[in-house]
């Protein structure tokens, strides 16, 4: 009998996109010539056991308990030397396996075909900030703005769009009071999430970066007008939605919008959205700025209980965000700036895979760790696009965990045959044995 035999469906998606290979090639300088267990399979077991839900390096238990579905797994001691290791290495390391993860990423979005996240020929990637609470004392850990203790990371996710979830191809760690060169940092962010994307998307205007003004408030318009500026810069000419802080001049020239400037905000069926309206600002206000910058300001009608700010106007919530795209409708720019808000879901999966807390005392080892839960949330993310339809294409982590990958089954070993027998009234196993056969069918990889 064997516990969690549904997650041989990481297990394929594992070996059919080649990311066993690509890690274990990128990780062969830290092998050891009379090492048993390779370093790649070591980290990619590390990777599974955050994927099922584990929070420490000490769940791989679970692993070592199933030779028959994970093979051969290294024992705690073995695993925590590798870590270290690669943590001593440092950059070295980090570079190296977050270059094998770009590598299988173009071989998925090629598998995926028409359900990859560049289909309608533009990618999306939000940038977010996450707080990581510590609830012991780890290095870098420093009081952060929301009053609690811990570390505030940088994140970047690839939008799926409304038919899926996301991907993450970014993750920068800052200490919990990181603020005060934040423009830096979201310039850091979007160069390891470009790199992570197929070579052709990263430059130019079907790449499009998302953010929101709270990543960099402490900068003020200041902090915001350098990240713009990267991302517009000749030979990069990125597509972008950065929200900006309403400063006193941007609030002054709202004041002076007449009523006829205000259009209906919309929502993604096309529909009016209820007491939401948008305008465009244009004149001095955009002097000093990138050429073909558009400053777009919405104002509605908050929701019960919220408190109004200082630059709200008329007791309407003011929000306002910069875009370089051109040719489009400003109640279509406001929806699709709107929509950054997916990233908040990419965020919640995170903290649910590894991310509600960083196990490790050192930066350099929570850095490493980092790098596992990245490949957790990679796995997460391939294997429902490859192998998922309709609304189970949407599920989060504890979801697919607890209908697909808890899933009890038999192993019959017969002659030269290994049989699993999924547990046939599984609500879910018709999903199991449907997603196996579409891996299937999938090349292997060389």
């Amino acid at each position: 009998m064997l516990s969690q035999a549904g997650s041989v469906l990481l297990v394929e998606t594992v070996r059919k996109t080649g990311l066993d290979q690509a890690i274990s090639a990128a990780l062969a300088p830290w092998r050891k010539p009379r090492a048993v267990h390779d370093p790649g399979k070591i980290l990619l077991d590390a990777a599974l056991a955050v994927a099922l839900g584990g929070d420490c390096l000490a769940d791989i238990a679970m692993l070592r308990a199933e030779p028959a579905v994970f093979g051969p797994v290294a024992s705690d001691p073995t695993v925590s030397r590798l870590i270290d290791t690669l943590a001593t290495a440092g950059e070295k390391a980090l570079t190296a396996i977050r270059t094998a993860r770009s590598e299988v990423r173009r071989r998925v979005w090629e598998l995926a075909g028409s359900r990859a996240p560049d289909t309608g020929g533009q990618v999306i990637v939000d940038l977010d900030g996450v707080l990581v609470v510590a609830h012991s004392d780890k290095q870098d850990a420093a009081p952060t703005w929301k009053k609690s203790y811990g570390h505030h990371p940088l994140r970047g996710f690839v939008d799926h769009g409304p038919g899926g979830t996301g991907e993450p191809v970014a993750a920068l760690l800052r200490p919990g009071n990181a603020g005060s060169n934040t423009a830096a940092d979201h310039i850091t962010t979007a160069r390891l999430a470009l790199a992570q994307l197929p070579k052709r998307y990263r430059r130019g205007r079907q790449t499009l970066i998302r953010c929101d003004s709270a990543g960099i408030r402490c900068d003020s318009a200041g902090g915001t007008h350098e990240f713009v500026s990267w991302l517009a810069r000749r030979g990069r000419w990125l597509s972008y939605s950065v929200g900006m802080v309403i400063t006193e001049t941007i609030h002054q020239h709202v004041l002076k919008i007449p009523e006829s400037a205000w259009t209906p905000a919309v929502e993604t069926g096309g529909e009016v959205r209820d007491g939401a309206w948008v305008a465009e600002l244009t004149g001095d206000l955009l002097d000093g700025w990138p050429k073909g910058m558009r400053l777009i300001v919405r104002k509605e009608r908050p929701h019960p209980g919220a408190q109004l700010r200082i630059t709200d106007a008329d007791g309407m919530r003011i929000t306002c965000f910069a875009t370089n795209t051109a040719g489009r409708p400003i109640a279509e720019l406001e929806l699709r700036h709107r929509l950054r808000a997916r990233a908040e879901d990419r965020i919640r999966a995170a903290r649910a895979t590894g991310l509600r807390n960083l196990p490790l005392h050192d930066t350099a080892q929570n850095k490493v760790w980092l790098e596992i839960v990245q490949l957790a949330l990679d796995l997460l993310a391939w294997m429902p696009m490859l192998a998922l339809t309709g609304k189970a294409r949407l599920w989060e982590p504890r979801r697919l965990r607890l209908r697909l990958f808890s899933a009890a089954a038999q192993l019959v070993t017969t002659g030269r045959r290994r049989i699993l027998r999924l547990a046939r009234h599984w609500p879910w196993t018709g999903e199991i044995t449907a997603a196996l056969a579409r891996l299937s069918l999938l090349p292997k990889p060389g």
